[in-house]
């Protein structure tokens, strides 16, 4: 599945995204964490702001799916962890979004960029 358009645009401008993997059970939501989104060709993107210990960031490598909750929407969704060239283009989304924040330059370190996940939403039956 992938995101509309609308959801797609809803989502980056409200900049409310809450991300919550399954649990190690696989059937209960971890907690909501809030986190810096960006959009980049159609996709949407988060990074652990830790880096690959931050905890949502190991339950959603290790679950691969779970839940959002972002612009008054709740989704089923997987996670799929980034690497490569892809992590030049999600910085610069990065930098043009939150340019202006004193966060932005751990969210474009080498540690975030080892915690990129793409987002996608889930069939609810899955």
């Amino acid at each position: 599945m992938n995101w509309s358009d609308d959801e797609l645009s809803k989502i980056d401008q409200a900049d409310d995204l809450k991300i919550a993997p399954f649990r190690d059970d696989g059937a209960t939501y971890g907690t909501p964490t809030w986190i810096w989104e960006v959009v980049v060709d159609g996709s949407l993107y988060v990074r652990g702001y830790h880096g690959q210990k931050s905890r949502w960031y190991q339950a959603a490598v290790q679950q691969q799916a779970g839940r959002i909750i972002a612009a008054g929407m709740t989704r089923t969704v997987a996670f799929e962890p980034v690497d490569g060239p892809m992590n030049d283009r999600i910085d610069d989304a990065y930098r043009a979004k939150y340019r202006k924040s004193q966060y932005l330059p751990p969210m474009v370190s080498a540690r975030a960029r080892a915690a990129t996940v793409r987002i996608t939403p889930r069939d609810e039956n899955t």
